[in-house]
């Protein structure tokens, strides 16, 4: 598979998509960032499971006229379709898991690059008096009861104190003053998280960069997690495989760091030891923090850290990144990386008997997937089930696994449903493995919801078996239709 080598910025994906029809939508009408942004952009691509209704693989959206921000512009839904990811990468929308499976196993590592960056065009200091983050930062509320202007897409870089390893991970951070961010590290889930323990433990803050506005391949491959990127795992060097050059680092103006050189904005910080922790809405007192990826209003947190700036760097008329929590967007951002560790753990175990997986976008690239199993011998009935349990041990955060044959297209969900109308029956075909740690923001993996759930984030996950039984196969073949191209009778027709 070949893949892309001339995106290497944000800008470089816009340019790349003006030039694809139906990808990218611009607008100079004015939009306010408070809650409206995201209102008009469900209506255009954002889909994933954002509350009907709502488009799935609509075009990108460029708002270049935003309300008390005439400096800057926003983009939104830049990866809410697997189609245009794929074309970021340069390869088909099939074929995602795989690249990116093989980027991960073939790493080129970051280079620090000479100062100024592009991303330092302009630097702004919190000690300025002027100094203001709800100015300089069009961050905006996806809906009307966020805990407060959000930072969604922003690449969080920080070493580790111990090993001297650097990694980067994206979290929802909340602008709570001037110079100050919550910044919400899930206990145990991600490498920043164990980074800023770490040095709540030596008693000393944790030097943080946050670059927005990246490179897609960054955006996508930063969302790795453990068992395929263990801590110390730098996933920058993902996307370096992925554009088959080293991502470019520069080091940052006010503390001892490097943030990512093409972003369209650098906030340099520190992460404050832990103790007094952030409450995520005590400027609004909403409840609640901002819509997560299942589809329902997370509530606010009392457990954020508090991420201090020290400095703003950013191009000239920079351009904001953000997505809707639900959407399309967070979908492949998580979804694709799953797939890689996936693909990648069942091959090493089963080789050749998983040829493709999709994780679905019910369950926000997190919760479903479907895997593509292929039977050549009757010794491999029940290997499918195996690689279930394999891609469970991959990625914890799965709740169910549904299993279909080679000639069940994963990416269609009506294929999937047919296939588990026809080819399953609940008596015999359903495995159920309880009491399972998976994803605290299920809302029905809490123990008020059933009496077997032990604690909130407690699962039953469940295997779907939707494959036909291998001494069978011959009663389980499809209608054989002949193969032509349908552009000789229609020569405009698109398939």
């Amino acid at each position: 598979m070949d893949c892309r080598t001339d995106i290497l910025s944000l800008r470089d994906a816009l340019n790349y998509l003006r030039g694809v029809p139906g990808q990218l939508v611009e607008t100079n009408v004015e939009v306010n960032p408070e809650a409206e942004l995201s209102g008009v952009y469900r209506y255009v691509g954002a889909g994933g499971t954002v509350k009907r209704p709502t488009k799935t693989d609509g075009p990108a959206m460029l708002f270049r006229n935003i309300k008390k921000h005439l400096e800057a512009e926003i983009i939104i839904g830049l990866l809410a379709s697997r189609e245009r990811v794929a074309r970021l990468f340069g390869c088909k929308k099939e074929e995602l898991g795989r690249l990116v499976q093989s980027c991960a196993a073939n790493p080129v590592q970051p280079v620090v690059i000479d100062a100024p960056a592009p991303c330092q065009e302009i630097t702004r200091f919190a000690n300025e008096p002027d100094f203001d983050l709800y100015k300089m930062i069009p961050a905006p509320t996806n809906t009307p009861v966020d805990a407060g202007p959000y930072i969604t897409l922003g690449m969080c870089y920080a070493t580790h104190p111990d090993t001297g390893l650097s990694d980067v991970t994206i979290h929802r951070m909340c602008i709570q003053s001037r110079d100050e961010l919550s910044i919400f590290l899930q206990p145990g889930s991600r490498h920043i998280g164990a980074m800023a323990e770490r040095a709540t433990e030596l008693n000393q803050p944790l030097p943080i960069s946050v670059s927005i506005g990246v490179d897609p391949a960054i955006a996508v491959t930063s969302c790795f997690e453990p068992p395929t990127t263990p801590l110390g795992f730098n996933e920058l060097s993902i996307a370096g495989a992925l554009r088959k050059r080293p991502v470019e680092l520069v080091k940052c103006v006010s503390i001892q760091e490097h943030a990512i050189a093409n972003a369209e904005y650098v906030i340099e910080g520190e992460i404050l030891p832990g103790g007094n922790h952030v409450i995520e809405d005590q400027n609004s007192h909403t409840g609640f923090a901002m819509p997560e990826f299942p589809g329902y209003n997370g509530p606010a947190s009392h457990e954020c850290w508090l991420l201090k700036v020290k400095a703003v760097t950013h191009r000239k008329r920079p351009i904001m990144q953000t997505c809707i929590g639900p959407s399309e967007e967070h979908v492949n951002m998580a979804g694709i990386p799953t797939e890689a560790s996936v693909l990648g753990m069942i091959e090493k175990a089963l080789p050749g008997k998983v040829l493709n997986c999709y994780s679905h976008r019910a369950g926000g690239g997190k919760y479903m997937m479907i895997l593509q199993c292929r039977k050549t011998v009757h010794t491999d009935e029940g290997k499918q089930r195996q690689a279930a349990l394999l891609a469970f041990s991959a990625f914890p955060e799965l709740k169910h696994v549904i299993l279909v044959d080679e000639d069940v297209d994963i990416f269609d969900t009506d294929d999937v449903l047919w296939a588990m109308n026809t080819r399953f029956q609940g008596d015999r075909d359903i495995i159920t493995i309880p009491g399972v740690r998976c994803h605290p923001l299920d809302p029905s993996s809490n123990p008020a919801y059933s009496d077997s759930i032990r604690d909130i984030g407690i699962s039953t996950k469940t295997i779907f078996d939707c494959t036909v039984p291998f001494s069978m196969k011959e009663r389980f073949i499809r209608a054989p239709f002949m193969e032509l191209d349908p552009k000789k009778w229609l020569p405009d027709f698109i398939f």
